[in-house]
């Protein structure tokens, strides 16, 4: 009991993310107006992708300084588990760029790099199925995770904010998540938000890493 404390904690703060998310009032903004209200999912999701992404950094240096077999395993499954957020993340993204700019997609800089840095990942699903030998794969998954994330953070964080212009929050001067930027009373359900989601990926990370270790188990013995 003692050791699911985050999964009940994680439960309840997005329970009160999900009910403050839809009745808690919101500033009328032009454009945005109430489909503001996403921020509490789309930005949580992100960073809850980025936080189990830089868990898989983590295993996959620890792999090429060990060599320790759970390291490559427990990276293959947060990769695994960020790639879910990320999508949920640009499918969340999207419904909101629909109603705030009338479109799914918009060629933006932010945007455009959100899906590369998502492809750089599936690119790493792929590569860990094409290559038989485990411990050839689990060096090659390891360096690829490595480059994956900076070149991903790249893409994200820095390229976008090089470019000349974007509409997406917090570049070229827009509104993000600065002091001032959030409404007061948007900031009691964003921020437990991000742990919520944060909480929430630590679980589905964990389940499925014992999912996986269980999956290996019964494969050795066939």
């Amino acid at each position: 009991m003692a050791k699911n404390w985050y999964k009940f904690l994680g439960i309840l703060i997005l329970l009160y993310v999900i009910a403050g998310g839809l009745l808690f009032d919101v500033p009328s903004l032009p454009v945005i107006r109430e489909s503001i209200r996403n921020i509490y999912f789309h930005v949580g999701m992100w960073f809850s992708m980025m936080f189990v992404l830089a868990v898989a950094l983590y295993h996959s240096l620890a792999f090429l300084h060990k060599m320790n077999p759970d390291d490559d395993h427990k990276a293959h499954v947060a990769v695994k588990t960020g790639v879910v957020f990320g999508v949920l993340g640009l499918l969340t993204g999207m419904i909101w760029a629909r109603f705030t700019w009338g479109a799914f997609w918009l060629n933006d800089p932010k945007l455009n790099g959100a899906a590369v840095g998502m492809l750089i990942y599936l690119a790493y699903l792929v590569l860990r199925g094409s290559v038989e030998n485990p411990v050839t794969r689990a060096k090659v998954a390891a360096v690829y995770n490595v480059f994956a994330f900076v070149l991903y953070f790249v893409f994200v964080m820095i390229l976008p904010r090089m470019a000349a212009a974007s509409i997406h929050p917090g570049i070229d001067g827009n509104p993000a998540l600065a002091t001032g930027d959030l409404d007061p009373v948007m900031q009691k359900v964003f921020f437990p938000a991000i742990a919520g989601w944060f909480l929430f990926a630590w679980w589905i990370f964990s389940v499925y890493a014992r999912v996986h270790r269980f999956g290996s188990k019964i494969d050795q013995i066939n």
